[in-house]
């Protein structure tokens, strides 16, 4: 499998691959930078078609990491590391240490943390052997309620951006009886939806996890809908917060909503993308901005935790999205592309 000549190789600085025996352990390690400090990113534990589907993904992931870093304004670089396998019937204890030892070898380079199908549990047996670990509390975070799953911090992050995004586009504050689509309520889709009842809105969901689904329709009133329909309903804002590449050629014509703002990383198919949803009237909010908010968490996790701060700072993705849409309006040029020479401006440097 060749990863220099792989359309998604960004000049990636370390690309490692490693199978364990014994616990069935298959992963990808990807290291995009460390100019800025250590690549940290989230284990993604997901039922590949493929090893190539699994390369790809974890190059596109990594690099996007660099980028979220960078305009979060954190020291850290771009990393991350995806597992072969199906979350709810592969995993192991085993493997999971295994997943631990395969971080410790990269000395540092790399820092784990939990992601779609891992858990913090998750990240704790991988502590039991790699002192390269994100997103676990300390013993006073756990006395006072916390776990060190960012999750509650990335679905924050993205309410706040939405709403950003919701009144560049549509010039309105209130979200009160604002219609959105929310593709995935898993943990972050889940409590973004929360956030959204909350301030009024009227949600339609989908989920793979049929339980989540039902959940989400219990707690918030939302409308079930079918997966393949959720992006095409008419709503104003649509929220794609499960697996990536779901703007394509094909389904951005066929979105209605205005405002297209979730938690999914790398939600463009491929880069022209950008250019496209531009050309369909619609507001992009960069998903590596505006789903910053974990690895904010991350970042302030620890002794001394201050909520705070950890809030201010998450403010902040609402500020940068509204600097991108207003140079995105003044230029006509995609907010991903304006997004990308920000970062670049940021880690290159």
């Amino acid at each position: 499998m060749s990863v220099f000549s792989h359309p998604e190789f960004d000049g990636h600085e370390h690309v490692a691959f490693h199978h364990d025996q014994a616990s069935g352990l298959r992963a990808i390690i990807a290291v995009h930078s460390t100019r800025l400090g250590p690549g940290l990113g989230g284990c993604r534990m997901w039922p590949y078609a493929s090893d190539a589907e699994a390369l790809t993904d974890v190059l596109r992931l990594s690099r996007g990491m660099t980028y979220k870093a960078a305009l979060a304004g954190l020291p850290q670089g771009g990393g991350k590391s995806v597992i072969l396998g199906d979350p709810r019937h592969d995993k192991s204890p085993a493997l999971m240490r295994a997943m631990g030892r395969f971080v410790e070898s990269l000395n540092g380079r790399y820092i784990v943390a939990e992601d779609s199908g891992t858990s913090v549990p998750d990240i704790r047996l991988m502590a039991e052997q790699t002192r390269h670990v994100g997103g676990l509390a300390d013993a006073a975070s756990i006395a006072a309620g916390r776990s060190g799953d960012p999750s509650p911090a990335t679905a924050l992050g993205v309410f706040i951006g939405l709403q950003a995004a919701v009144r560049a586009a549509l010039g309105r504050d209130d979200l009160r009886g604002l219609k959105v689509a929310i593709q995935g309520v898993g943990n972050v889709g889940y409590r973004l939806a929360r956030h959204l009842h909350e301030a009024g809105a009227k949600l339609w969901v989908t989920d793979l996890h049929q339980p989540a689904v039902d959940r989400a329709v219990a707690e918030f009133g939302a409308t079930a809908v079918a997966m393949e329909a959720i992006h095409a309903l008419d709503v104003d804002v649509f929220a794609p917060c499960a697996l990536g590449a779901v703007l394509n050629e094909t389904r951005i014509p066929q979105i209605k909503a205005k405002v297209i703002a979730g938690a999914a990383n790398n939600q463009l198919a491929k880069p022209r993308d950008g250019q496209r949803v531009l050309d369909h009237g619609l507001l992009y909010a960069p998903d590596y901005v505006i789903n910053a908010g974990g690895i904010i968490d991350i970042h302030y996790e620890g002794p001394g935790y201050n909520e705070a701060v950890v809030h201010a700072h998450l403010q902040r993705i609402g500020t940068t999205l509204t600097e991108i849409f207003t140079r995105s309006f003044a230029t006509e040029r995609p907010t991903g592309e304006i997004a990308d020479a920000m970062a670049e401006a940021i880690f290159r440097a």
